[in-house]
Formats: structure tokens, C-alpha cells, sequence
């Protein structure tokens, strides 16, 4: 740690002091090191990161530091596009905040309104919420927004997009003009950018990250098999020594139809997707960290954000819709302190030349491998 990161450090209070030394973190990432002073001074950040480089903290902490726990009002609203990312930097709050005095609440979509009207009486000092839920209790004026004084948008290329975007432009309307803003992603494309400068400060600083985004820890594969072979294929990459694996895949109808043809093979697999009940989402969530079964299934938006340390391959059913997808799935595995990761691309010879030039355009080396007696090895 340098002087001046452990002079940062000296300056937390005691209880965030206490939460650091329990983490086992000894120095700052660089997307931390590098927002930590501009959101600490009151500015507006824009933030690239890879995934898995520690954004969340990167925001948390400098937040957690301005709270004035005496009063009671929200003074922290933060915004995710999904239900898991939200309790995700929810569990980091309550980790963070321990002993500090300061409380916290979620508000997700499709959970009970009523429950969550009664969490926003005891006036929290750190909301967390999905953008419909919190722009919902904002308009029945049981959040109010005029009080808040940082909002954070995670995963902000997911919230500023069509579905969500008329959303968070009415929840962000509804804060005070000098509300600080913060913007994180792993990718923020120029027209994020230029929408997101629209409603932050002239002067708000924009931070890109980009040396950590092929870490050295996350080894890239791909397997050529017809599609009908697809189904054995992932039965046998899942059997292989020591797998726990997210797979991918856009379409939530296929996506179900892969799922029962495996359990139909007896393997044992979770489901994560948007058309899933709140309930069944999280109890697949928390059963795959507990190693209840090898295999999580997903799409791209149900598993934004998911950090679960020892996912040891991403596997991708079918090619991302783009290169920014291949990044953002990529980054579920060799998350920084944890474990080394694969990504495990399964493609038909179609799909194999779309990989590959969309490995190229992100200059990452792909290794043509096989499953050959229960082991991953480059063919």
C-alpha cells in the first residue's frame, strides 16, 4: 500500500477501519485508487472498470465516509438493472457499514410494496433498488428524493438503455440539481457517455480502467460441436474435475429447454432468469453458492453484476450479441482474489468464425480445446 493510500485509510472511521482489516484487502484496485478522490471531494465520476476489478467498493467507501448517521433521512440512492446486483452491493452495505450506525434497505421490483413503504419509515440512510421499484415509491412520495445527496447508477450501460432510460430520467429529475452522480461499468460506450453528460456535471471526471480487463488468472476456450451435440457437451464440461460454472445464454425459451434436457441427463443445475419470481431466482442464488449443484444457468441480464468468488468457468452456450456481453459473461470468473477462471465458449462452425472475430476486435487469445477423459484440454 502506498503512503498516500495508507494515509486514505487512516482517515476512515473506526468502523470501516475495522471492516478493512477483516476483508484481508492490503492495498487499493486501480479503479479504486483512482475514483476514491474525486467522489471523497463531491465530484461527478464516470467509470470504466473491468469486471470483477472492484467497482463496488470503489463507490461504497467514499460514500459510507459522508454519511452523517445523526440524521435520518436517505442520503445514498443506488440504482442496479437487476434484482441480484441490488442485494449483491446490499450485502457489501451491511458488510461495510457494520457498526457504523448507519442502515440500509433494498427496493425490488416484485417484491412486497407494503413491507418496503414500512423499511422507507425508518428512514434509511442508503437505499438500493432496481429503477421501477424506486421511481415507483418516489411518485407515492414514500422515498423522498429531494433528500438524497449521491446517486449511484451500476452497471450504468444496463440502466441507460430504452427499457430503463425514460426511468432513471425521471427518478434522476426528482434528486436535487447538485445531487452528486455516479456512473460504473465495466463498458461505457460513447453514447452512454454523451447521454449520462446530459444530467452530470460539465466537469465530472471520466475514469477508464482497461489494463486489468484480460487478467492473466481468466484463460479463454472454445469447443466445436454441432448443435445437437451442444446438449452432451455441457453434460461433460460440468462432470469435468472441480467445475462450478455459470453458462449463458440470450434466449430465455431455449435457455429452458437446454436446462431440462440436462436434468433429464441427471445433472443437477440451477435456473437464473428474468421471467423467474424474485423467490425462485434468489433460492437458485444462494443454493449455487452453497454447491447445492455444479452448473447456473442464466441470460445476460438476470446474471449482471453476480459475484459469487468461486465460479471457476463461464460457459457460453451461444456467441454474445456483442463484444461488450463477451466481456461483461467473462468477468463472472477470475474475480480479483479469487479463483483462476475459464471462459468456455461452445460453438457451432458457424458461430466458431463469429467468436473468433469478436476475440480478435477484443484482442483475446482463444484456445481450441476438448473434453478428453474428464479433463478440459487444448486440442
Amino acid at each position: 500500500m502506498t503512503d498516500k493510500q495508507q494515509e486514505w485509510l487512516e482517515s476512515l472511521s473506526s468502523s470501516t477501519k475495522q471492516a478493512w482489516e477483516e476483508s484481508g484487502f492490503d492495498s487499493w484496485t486501480a479503479v479504486q485508487e483512482a475514483s476514491l478522490p474525486p467522489i471523497s471531494a463531491g465530484e461527478d465520476v464516470l467509470a470504466e472498470a473491468p469486471t470483477g476489478s472492484g467497482k463496488t467498493l470503489a463507490y461504497l467507501l467514499p460514500l459510507i465516509e459522508k454519511i452523517d448517521s445523526s440524521q435520518k433521512h436517505t442520503q445514498v440512492l443506488l440504482l442496479a438493472s437487476s434484482h441480484e446486483l441490488v442485494m449483491q452491493i446490499h450485502q457489501e452495505i451491511q458488510k461495510w457499514t457494520k457498526g457504523s450506525g448507519i442502515t440500509s434497505t433494498t427496493l425490488i421490483g416484485g417484491a412486497n410494496v407494503k413491507r418496503q413503504i414500512d423499511k422507507l419509515k425508518k428512514k434509511p440512510h442508503m437505499v438500493a433498488g432496481t429503477p421501477g421499484r424506486v421511481h415507483e415509491l418516489i411518485q407515492k412520495k414514500k422515498l423522498k428524493a429531494h433528500e438524497v445527496k449521491a446517486v449511484v447508477l451500476d452497471e450504468a450501460d444496463q440502466l441507460l438503455v430504452p427499457e430503463h432510460k425514460e426511468t432513471i430520467n425521471h427518478i434522476l429529475k426528482s434528486v436535487q440539481r447538485d445531487t452528486q452522480k455516479l456512473l460504473f461499468s465495466a463498458t461505457l460506450p460513447d453514447e452512454v457517455i454523451d447521454l449520462a453528460q446530459t444530467f452530470m456535471d460539465e466537469n465530472a471526471e471520466v475514469i477508464r480502467i482497461d489494463e486489468e480487463m484480460k487478467k492473466p488468472q481468466v484463460t479463454h476456450h472454445y469447443i466445436v460441436s454441432e448443435d445437437r451435440e451442444k446438449i452432451e457437451m455441457v453434460r461433460k464440461l460440468a462432470h469435468t474435475e472441480g467445475f462450478t460454472g455459470l453458462a449463458f445464454m440470450q434466449d430465455i425459451a431455449k435457455l429452458n429447454v437446454m436446462a431440462e434436457k440436462l436434468v433429464y441427463k441427471k445433472l443437477d443445475l440451477g435456473l437464473l432468469h428474468s421471467d423467474a419470481k424474485k423467490e425462485q431466482r434468489a433460492k437458485a442464488v444462494k443454493e449455487f453458492r452453497n454447491g447445492t449443484y455444479p452448473l447456473l444457468m442464466a441470460t445476460d441480464v438476470a446474471a449482471r453484476g453476480l459475484d459469487i468468488h468461486e465460479i471457476n468457468h463461464v460457459v457460453n452456450l451461444d456467441i454474445p450479441k456483442d463484444p461488450s456481453s463477451y466481456v461483461h459473461r467473462a468477468g463472472r470468473t477470475g474475480r480479483i482474489g479469487a479463483v483462476e477462471g475459464r471462459v468456455v465458449s461452445i460453438v457451432n462452425p458457424v458461430e466458431e468464425k463469429r467468436l473468433k472475430k469478436m476475440a480478435k476486435d477484443l484482442d483475446i487469445p482463444l484456445e481450441e480445446s476438448i473434453i478428453y477423459k474428464g479433463r478440459l484440454q487444448t486440442r
